[in-house]
């Protein structure tokens, strides 16, 4: 009997897959206890659409990191900062002050987390953070840090 899971089912599947169990299993397990419902054209045709709308979802979120990234090239954050004799920063410039100045500047919304610093920002100069927006998408921030004049 064709069965699809409604939830993951130890050495069967995962919720949404569509499987073959024997009949009695089916009857007198899964059924009863909501784990599975009758593979009929109607519930085939709704997990269809689920993955349908899952893929779309996945696409659609993938073009919104490939435009960001492809934004991001273009934007050169200018950091003003106070240094000693040494020309050395007090403090250091951090992921999170470019997510925020990302925001306030230019409106994009990147979580402080997916910026990476090669190394922590603590003198003046023309630096690069990469950013890694979605699963195969990575951009690249350049990052100006000049002293108060």
């Amino acid at each position: 009997m064709k069965v699809i899971l409604t939830a993951d089912v130890k050495g069967q599947g995962k919720k949404d897959q569509v499987i073959e169990v024997s009949d009695g299993y089916a009857r007198n397990f899964l059924l009863p206890k909501k784990l599975a419902v009758p593979a009929d054209s109607k519930a085939l045709n709704e997990v269809k659409n689920k993955e349908a709308s899952k893929q779309y979802k996945l696409d659609t979120e993938k073009q919104n990191a490939q435009a960001i990234a492809k934004k991001l090239e273009s934007i050169t954050l200018r950091f003003v900062y106070a240094a000693g004799p040494d020309k050395k920063l007090y403090g250091s410039v951090t992921s999170k002050e470019i997510a925020e100045a990302l925001k306030k500047e230019y409106n994009i919304e990147i979580d402080k987390r997916k910026i990476s610093l090669p190394t922590p920002i603590k003198s003046f100069g023309t630096f690069h953070a990469d950013v890694k927006l979605f699963t195969d998408v990575a951009g690249k921030i350049n990052i100006e840090v000049c002293g108060k004049e």
